[in-house]
C-alpha cells in the first residue's frame, strides 16, 4: 500500500501537467527553474543511489499498479507525489522514444554535492552540440574517476532528457559546471591534455598523473584554437584504418581510459 499523495492527471488543462510539459520540450524553461525530467526505473533508482529524492514521479495510468518493476520503484519513495498520468497525455511528454512508463521531476541543481574539495581530473568541453556524445562523456567521465567536468556557454544542455539518458545515471555522481569559462578552468591544472589530428605525440607517450585537465571540442569543427593554445600537451589517437577522426565521445573515452590504465 503506497503512502504517497497520489493525483489523477486526465486533461491538458491541468496546471500541473502544463509545466511538466514546458519541462518536458523547453531547455529554456528547465534552466530557467532548475529542474528537469529522468525517464525509467533506471534512472530513478541511480538517483536513490546518490541519496536523492525526485520532487514528482508521474506513472502512465496504463502502467499504475500493472507493473511490478515500477510499483517497487514507487515503494522507495513513501513521501513523494505520485501523479497519475492519462496513458495519451503521458506519451505527449515523450522526453526519449518508448517510455518505460514512469518519470520523474528532479533538480539540475544537485551536482554540488559531488564536488570534489581539490580536483585532480577534469574534462572540458567546448562546444559539444549532441546531447548523446553529452551524455556519453559524462558517463565515461564518471565511470574513469573523474572528478569535475565544465561546459561552455555553447554546449548543448548537460540536463536535457535526452543527456541524461545517455548518461544512465553518470549526472548524479560527479560534478558538473556548465557556462564555465574553460580558460580559466584550464589553469588551475598542471596538465591539460587536447586532442589534434597533427600532434606528433600519442596518448600513450605521456605521462597522465593527477591534477590533469581533458579538453574535447565540437564534433565537427574540433577544439578552437585558443583553447588548443592553453594544452601542456596535444596528442593524437592512432588510427589505423582509413577514417578522417574519432567521435568525440569515442575519443574521450580513450584518452579517459589510458589515464586510468596509467594509474591503477
Amino acid at each position: 500500500m503506497l503512502s504517497q499523495r497520489t493525483k489523477y492527471i486526465s486533461s491538458s488543462d491541468n496546471t500541473q501537467f502544463k509545466q511538466i510539459k514546458k519541462l518536458a520540450k523547453s531547455s529554456r524553461e528547465r534552466r530557467k527553474l532548475g529542474k528537469t525530467l529522468i525517464d525509467g526505473v533506471h534512472l530513478i533508482e541511480a538517483l536513490v543511489d546518490a541519496g536523492l529524492v525526485p520532487e514528482l514521479i508521474l506513472v502512465a495510468e496504463h502502467k499504475y499498479k500493472l507493473d511490478n518493476k515500477i510499483m517497487q520503484c514507487l515503494q522507495q519513495f513513501p513521501q513523494t507525489e505520485i501523479a497519475v498520468v492519462n496513458q495519451n497525455l503521458f506519451t505527449s511528454l515523450a522526453i526519449v522514444e518508448n517510455s518505460v512508463g514512469i518519470l520523474a521531476v528532479i533538480s539540475s541543481k544537485i551536482s554540488y554535492l559531488h564536488t570534489a574539495q581539490v580536483s585532480q581530473c577534469a574534462v572540458l568541453l567546448e562546444n559539444i552540440q549532441d546531447p548523446g556524445n553529452m551524455g556519453s562523456i559524462l558517463r565515461t567521465a564518471a565511470a574513469s574517476g573523474v572528478d569535475s567536468v565544465f561546459l561552455s556557454k555553447g554546449c548543448t544542455e548537460a540536463w536535457s532528457p535526452k543527456a541524461l539518458r545517455a548518461g544512465m545515471g553518470a549526472h548524479f555522481g560527479i560534478s558538473i559546471t556548465e557556462n564555465a569559462s574553460l580558460k580559466h578552468c584550464a589553469g588551475q591544472y598542471k596538465i591539460v591534455v587536447a586532442t589534434s589530428l597533427d600532434a606528433n605525440t600519442q596518448i600513450y607517450d605521456i605521462e597522465l598523473s593527477e591534477n590533469i585537465a581533458f579538453i574535447f571540442g565540437n564534433e565537427g569543427a574540433g577544439l578552437s584554437a585558443e583553447l588548443r593554445a592553453l594544452a601542456t600537451h596535444q596528442v593524437k589517437i592512432p588510427m589505423i584504418g582509413n577514417v578522417e577522426s574519432l567521435n568525440v565521445a569515442a575519443a574521450a573515452a580513450i584518452c579517459l581510459y589510458e589515464r586510468v590504465r596509467q594509474t591503477q
